[in-house]
């Protein structure tokens, strides 16, 4: 999409319609941000690196990262009308190189690529839990045999393909009214089923050494780089900062919506989905004296040991998968529509035309790294290199290129009063740099997001 140096796009809605309220919009994002990092890595860090100390430099950096980065992929989404292509254009086109800005916004679109074919591969891991939880069969294996036998190569095809197939025919029902009507649905039940388990594991006994593992701070933690590095990669991957996805329904918003407000409320859920999570697992574990862990051995090892042990485990098994597999098509649905708004865009195809590709293609490539050690180090290369990398740059374009004038303009429609100079010196000055620093950590870490 071509945009001159001065003028904003025309205000036409954008061709795929756009969301109905300020609830959808937010209940959308917030399905896009909650995810498998707040499921099986939060409630592991937030223990490991200080308990209670640990969030308060993850509720900051969440606070700035939400405000700042948020809201800048929002605006200008809604600035140019139109996706990643479109968006990185425009910004360039202000100082007269929008060729260069159409060529680096490839990188966070291929990022939002590679992680929707990793998650897919993932999100059919999930779907056969939930099979196997209904069934009963689930516990009726060897710890860790379940996990073997579903992450071998090409060991779950079936799942993974219908999990690509519910992504994409969702997408085609019609690109905003689908996800508004989607997320409507399935993010207040993730809450509401989540809130049970966490209800149910409050009563499991044994199960305030969970809570002790959360929430009693160890405070001498603060004084470790590593804590507040933790906590920063944290934030900054839990709000899925990652130049494409957020840009895309911020073009899908209207005007009169405030999104500085909309950025908090978004990272405010996603904080609160987080830390049901925590409340949902670790005490769990520790009530049946299981060793805690994190990431894909959390649930598909640790978890069903804990379910097996647990009245009416079958019960709750199929409602912590039905959770998982709600927060996962939510966010596998807005990396496709990263994806599939950009190429409608830029090559004049229809959107369910490139729904259909973008499904094939996800499915063609992750049925080749269904293999667990494939998938994971095809994700550590995205989420690690590929994924702050453009992240980064939509935060330069956006902040440096286009600059705090025009960005400003459109940060303040909507709001009963524009934001102050404040804001463009926490993006310009503290969230850029931090961004560089994610970058560059990640890679020396070996991720911390």
């Amino acid at each position: 999409m071509k945009t001159n140096k001065t003028s904003p796009p025309s205000q036409i809605p954008h061709q795929n319609g756009g969301f109905q309220n300020s609830l959808g919009f937010v209940l959308a994002c917030v399905g896009s941000a909650v995810g498998m990092g707040n499921i099986w890595l939060f409630p592991y860090r937030l223990g490991q690196y200080g308990g209670a100390a640990f969030l308060l430099p993850y509720f900051f950096f969440i606070a700035l990262f939400g405000l700042v980065g948020l809201s800048a992929e929002f605006a200008i989404g809604r600035r140019a009308r139109t996706g990643t292509l479109g968006s990185y254009e425009y910004c360039w086109n202000r100082i007269g190189q929008g060729k260069i800005g159409y060529l680096l916004g490839w990188i966070p679109l291929l990022g939002s690529l590679g992680i929707a074919i990793g998650y897919s591969v993932i999100l059919g891991w999930v779907l056969r839990a939930l099979g196997a939880s209904l069934t009963g069969s689930l516990f009726t294996v060897e710890p860790g045999s379940f996990f073997t036998e579903i992450s071998s190569a090409f060991g779950n095809i079936p799942c993974h393909a219908l999990i690509v197939v519910l992504a994409c025919t969702l997408l085609m029902t019609g690109a905003t009214k689908g996800i508004e009507k989607v997320n409507k649905i399935l993010m207040p039940a993730f809450f509401g089923l989540f809130v049970v388990l966490a209800v149910r594991v409050f009563f499991l006994e044994g199960s305030r050494e969970g809570y002790r593992f959360l929430f009693i701070p160890k405070w001498e933690y603060l004084l470790q780089a590593d804590t507040w590095v933790m906590a920063m990669g944290q934030a900054f991957f839990s709000l899925s900062i990652t130049g494409s996805g957020m840009i895309v329904y911020g073009s899908y918003l209207g005007k009169e919506e405030d999104i500085p407000k909309a950025s908090v409320y978004t990272a405010a859920f996603d904080t609160l989905a987080a830390m049901l999570a925590g409340l949902a697992i670790m005490p769990a574990v520790f009530a049946f004296g299981i060793e805690p862990a994190s990431g894909p051995p959390l649930m598909f090892i640790t978890l069903p040991q804990v379910f097996a042990k647990m009245p009416l485990g079958n019960l709750f098994a199929v409602f912590f998968f039905i959770s998982v597999a709600f927060a996962g098509i939510t966010s596998l649905i807005n990396m496709f529509e990263a994806v599939c708004e950009s190429w409608q865009t830029r090559f004049g195809m229809p959107h369910s035309a490139m729904v259909a590709v973008c499904g094939v293609m996800a499915f063609g490539i992750g049925i080749f790294i269904e293999e667990g050690n494939k998938v994971g180090s095809w994700m550590d290369f995205i989420t690690i290199l590929v994924v702050p990398f453009g992240a980064l740059l939509g935060a330069f374009s956006i902040y440096y290129i286009l600059g705090w004038k025009e960005i400003g303009q459109e940060l303040s429609t909507g709001r009963r009063q524009p934001l102050g100079v404040w804001f463009c010196t926490l993006g310009k000055y503290i969230y850029v740099p931090l961004a560089i620093f994610v970058f560059i950590l990640g890679i020396l870490y070996g991720g911390i997001g």
